[in-house]
Parts: structure tokens; sequence; C-alpha cells
């Protein structure tokens, strides 16, 4: 249900906000990353998990939801139940009815799936300048380039050559079909504090964010490799026994 959940959203995305630039990501160069998560036997780092989502927080969460992530899910990175269920009540969720019929606010639960920034597609809007910022849960898998993709993006914004001309309210990016995008530059050097004291660079800030939303995208995605390998070694050990087993066999016949 979960992934069939995920292909519908993931197509509705694609086909709606997200189908021009993920269209568009082949018609620029997307350079390609060096990920932990990448290859048969990647895992994500906890510690970039962990400085991602709270880029996510302080950074993205204004405008961008993550509406197929519970808060729960934040277990996945490190975090126990007690500092789940604080993130949580930090955010208010509608329920009900109660005795009286009526719905009610409450501090959001650790089952709960995470909060929209807005009540409703209107309202995003209509504090966007018309635009509806995209949901980012399966952002790196909507997007054609994937998590190389999103780094491009959130590194490649410079400023315009000479020779070009920005219109009002767009911004140079390297890394975006046409070089030029409405959102403004979302990450500052130190635009954030990380627990850990790593040093809170632009680069290093796109590259945490840009893993976390790959987790959000795929949290099963090591569980996944791993059942991919086990399956692997079983039918290496299966051939040879069955080749083992046709040469004992036939080891008499001439």
């Amino acid at each position: 249900m979960i992934a069939r959940i995920k292909t519908l959203a993931a197509t509705a995305l694609v086909a709606s906000a997200l189908a021009g630039p993920a269209l568009a990501a082949g018609e620029v160069e997307i350079p390609k990353q060096d990920w932990t998560f990448g290859g048969v036997f990647g895992t994500f780092d906890r510690a970039s998990l962990q400085r991602g989502f709270q880029v996510y927080q302080n950074v993205c969460a204004s405008c961008h939801g993550l509406k197929f992530v519970a808060y729960r899910n934040l277990a996945d990175l490190g975090y126990n139940e007690d500092e789940i269920k604080a993130i949580a009540a930090e955010k208010e969720v509608s329920d009900g009815p109660n005795d009286s019929g009526e719905m009610f606010n409450r501090p959001a639960k650790p089952s709960d799936r995470f909060v929209s920034p807005f009540a409703n597609d209107e309202a995003a809007r209509a504090s966007n300048g018309g635009a509806l910022p995209p949901d980012l849960s399966l952002m790196v898998d909507a997007r054609v380039g994937g998590a190389d993709y999103m780094y491009a993006l959130l590194t490649g914004y410079k400023d315009a050559p000479a020779d070009m001309k920005i219109p009002d309210g767009m911004y140079y990016n390297t890394g975006f079909a046409g070089q030029q995008i409405a959102m403004p530059p979302p990450l500052f050097p130190d635009g954030v504090t990380y627990g850990d004291n790593t040093p809170a660079t632009i680069a290093q800030q796109a590259r945490d964010v840009t893993t976390f939303l790959a987790w959000a995208s795929e949290p099963n995605l090591e569980q996944s490799k791993r059942t991919g390998v086990m399956v692997i070694l079983f039918l290496l050990v299966f051939t040879g026994l069955l080749y083992a087993t046709k040469r004992k066999i036939w080891a008499n016949v001439h």
C-alpha cells in the first residue's frame, strides 16, 4: 500500500509542478557526487541525516512539507522516543470530533505525519506569489538525476554572466534548466548551527539536506539493499549446489 501511494504521488508530482524541472534536468550538466548511500552496499550516514533534518526544519519546512513521512520514522535517523515526541509536539494537528461533535487542535504525536506549513494548497499559493511549493517527500525520486540533481540545484546559485538579463523575481542557477529559477537561494554560509560543530558551509548543508531527502524518498533503502544482497548470495549458493548435484548424477554417464 505504501509503495502504491509513493508511486502514485511521484507520478502526480512529475505530471504537475515537478514535471518541468524533472524533464529539464537532462538539459543541464549534473556533476556526479559520491554518496554514502550509493551502490549495492551503500548506507545512510546517520550524522548527515540528522544534520539534514536540521536544515530541513530550519530552512525548508516553512514552505515545503513532508506529507508521506511520520514523525516516528525519525527513529531511523537515530532519535529516541522522547526526542521524537518533543519534535512532534512542536506542531499542532486537527483532530476529532470530540464528545460535542467539534473538531479540535492538539499537539502532534509520533504517529502523525509531518504537519504541512500551510492549511491548504490555496494558502500555500497565496503565500508564494501564486506558486505551489512542492512537497519534498518524494523529491529525490521524482527528479531526473536524483540526489545529484538536488545537490546541483542547491549549490547552483551564482552571479549571472554580464551578458545575461535576469528578470525581477528570478535567480541565476547553473543547476536549473534555463539557468533561471523563481526560488530564492535557500542556503547561506552558517545558515544553521550544527550540534556536532560541523562547519555549515553551503556545500555541507546541501549535502546533508539532500541525504535527508534521499532517505525521505526511500526510507527502506538500506533494508532493500540487504535483502537484495542476501537473495544474490542465496542464488549463488543454490546455483553451486545445482551444479554439484548435476556433476554427481551425470558423473558415470558417457
